[in-house]
């Protein structure tokens, strides 16, 4: 699927119900998180169901992968389910992506939320035809809220109807230009794991948000060049550059920047690259609309991203 309008779910409005659902990694003691993501949502007049196998456990996993889609597809069928917020990733997701039926979920569109390893299901919504809510997650919630307080109001905001658009901090590496398209993307590893799926992303005309955490460099290098060859940028029309956390630091040094890697990996390409959007695996995770045509300008003191 290229540039065609995706399906937005219906914004949220008091008195609408939101799913808790664990499609992925095991939630071992964090009933606090999802207590106050209970807590949360109530506090914004809505409803909450909180899936019956959030809490099983089945080794690396929140529930076989029997029981983890049976949460998801329940609330994915359920017409009276408005959102469904995954309580964290991990990973797992890709386990129960074959198994889930859109059936129902076309007659009563949802906004699925979350980031990290449910960039798969924001792969699948994509392909399927929808807009998802790359945001925050139960597990993203500190006991002071103040501590994530810009990753609540823009996940708040996108949910009513308001998208936040975005001034980002310049970068010296950021590689200038203006363009649109419909914002894709997530996960980087997770982008790669889809390679020669169905559920990998068209990026023709497409600007794309990439966001790591926990890899070495030559990691991201491999990555990249992995998609590069499978012609995954081939036609694509920008690059949003998330926070690439907790980088790990290999015996033999790589030497330059991530910021400079990304560039040389995509050397080839004239599209703009913007770095320094808040969004990824630190407490400043911004929401972000994907599938939602945006406009992209990129300058060297600062760059934009808005939300037609």
């Amino acid at each position: 699927m290229t540039n065609n309008k995706l399906i937005r779910p219906a914004y949220l409005k008091a008195g609408d119900t939101v799913a808790i659902v664990a499609p992925s990694g095991i939630l071992k003691n964090r009933e606090r998180e999802i207590n106050q993501a209970d807590s949360l949502l109530k506090s914004w007049d809505l409803n909450v169901i909180v899936g019956k196998h959030v809490f099983s456990k089945a080794d690396h996993f929140a529930g076989t992968d029997e029981e983890r889609c049976q949460d998801m597809q329940n609330v994915m069928d359920n017409p009276k389910v408005s959102a469904i917020w995954c309580a964290r990733g991990g990973y797992g997701t890709v386990r129960i992506l074959d198994k889930l039926d859109y059936t129902k979920f076309r007659e009563n569109p949802k906004w699925v939320i979350g980031y990290s390893d449910i960039t798969a299901l924001h792969n699948q919504l994509h392909n399927q035809g929808f807009e998802s809510l790359h945001a925050l997650m139960c597990v993203s919630l500190t006991k002071d809220i103040s501590e994530v307080q810009e990753s609540v109001d823009t996940f708040k905001a996108a949910l009513f109807g308001n998208p936040t658009s975005y001034v980002l901090e310049g970068s010296k590496y950021n590689k200038e230009g203006e363009t649109s398209g419909q914002l894709v993307g997530g996960n980087l590893t997770m982008l790669h794991t889809m390679l020669g799926s169905d559920t990998s992303l068209d990026t023709k005309g497409k600007i794309l948000f990439i966001e790591e955490i926990g890899e070495y460099k030559y990691h991201i290098d491999r990555m990249l060049q992995s998609m590069k060859r499978a012609g995954y940028f081939d036609n694509l029309n920008g690059l949003v550059v998330g926070d690439m956390s907790k980088l790990r630091k290999n015996t033999t040094l790589w030497g330059a920047s991530i910021e400079q890697l990304i560039l040389d990996a995509l050397e080839d390409y004239n599209f703009p690259i913007a770095f320094k959007m808040p969004a990824g695996h630190e407490d400043d995770n911004r929401a972000l609309v994907l599938g939602r045509e945006v406009e992209l300008k990129v300058g060297k003191e600062k760059s934009s991203l808005q939300f037609k």
